[in-house]
């Protein structure tokens, strides 16, 4: 046998093939490592980078994205609405329904507007690999602006939705149900279901980066859930809230400290002192 052709025949170097393992050739072991998934350390320098060009740009920057955020998450709540007005009550109605939860997501994050619930995984990442008090300043100027934002776009919309004539009033009724259902949850009941949803939220981000076609899939599947589950969302709870604030079924005190406060934190607590801590130490301890 020529012996180049046998050397272009011969397995990749590498480990040692044991008694059962089947030969590849070289081309063979580069599509296996093409097919691998990407490590942890590499999604978390992923999403680290990202998080870094987020702490960069500049405030005007982050204020318009984060209010063409806030107004695009009205989306979900006119989704949901509309699916409950027109499913038979009862039955797998809120099973379909909640499906309807998962189209502000979808458009703000295919969109790569600011949302705050997002930042508070990848914006942390940046702040945990270099713990300095100028990154912990980038980081509350960005939480700060992209919050702002969020929730102008949120009460925005929830305004406009209830009194300009888009909807016929079953639609308006389901909206006025949307917004009570949340706040049946005390402040502690938000504040437990906000941690549940900032981790949900801090996974999804976390996974995205890995999911090449399947990002789609991924967002609807934990947003999802999180609607399914009734878990609280700072973004999406808002504008359900302040649409009973401006139809008079609450007030603004019960927006800002039933569910804003409490949500907010829980939500923070959930995506960076739990998902992001432990995502970066696995990390670091794998290093």
């Amino acid at each position: 046998m020529d012996n180049d052709q046998g050397k272009a025949e011969e397995p990749h170097k590498g480990k040692e093939p044991g008694p059962d393992d089947p030969e590849l050739t070289r081309e063979e072991e580069e599509d296996v490592d093409e097919n691998q998934l990407p490590r942890a350390v590499v999604l978390h320098e992923i999403i680290r980078t990202q998080g870094d060009h987020e702490l960069e740009r500049t405030i005007a920057a982050l204020f318009w994205s984060a209010l063409a955020a806030g107004l695009t998450m009205g989306l979900s709540l006119m989704a949901m609405g509309l699916l409950n007005a027109n499913l038979p009550e009862g039955g797998y109605s809120k099973v379909i329904a909640s499906f309807g939860y998962s189209a502000g997501f979808l458009a703000v994050i295919l969109a790569r507007q600011q949302l705050f619930t997002e930042n508070t995984l990848t914006a942390v990442l940046p702040v945990m690999s270099a713990p300095t008090l100028h990154n912990f300043g980038r980081l509350g100027r960005l939480w700060g602006v992209v919050l702002l934002g969020n929730l102008i776009g949120t009460i925005l919309v929830a305004y406009v939705i209830l009194h300009l004539p888009l909807f016929d009033a079953k639609a308006d009724a389901k909206f006025l149900e949307i917004g009570t259902k949340v706040m049946e949850n005390d402040a502690s009941a938000m504040f437990a279901k906000g941690i549940v949803s900032g981790w949900m939220i801090a996974t999804m981000v976390w996974m995205l980066p890995a999911a090449e076609h399947a990002r789609i899939w991924i967002i609807v599947l934990i947003t999802y859930l999180m609607a399914l589950g009734d878990f609280t969302h700072i973004v999406v709870g808002s504008l359900e809230v302040a649409y009973l604030v401006f139809a008079g079924e609450a007030s603004w005190g019960d927006f800002w400290l039933t569910f804003a406060g409490p949500t907010l934190a829980g939500n923070i607590v959930g995506g960076s002192l739990i998902f992001a801590l432990i995502s970066h130490a696995q990390v670091r301890s794998d290093s």
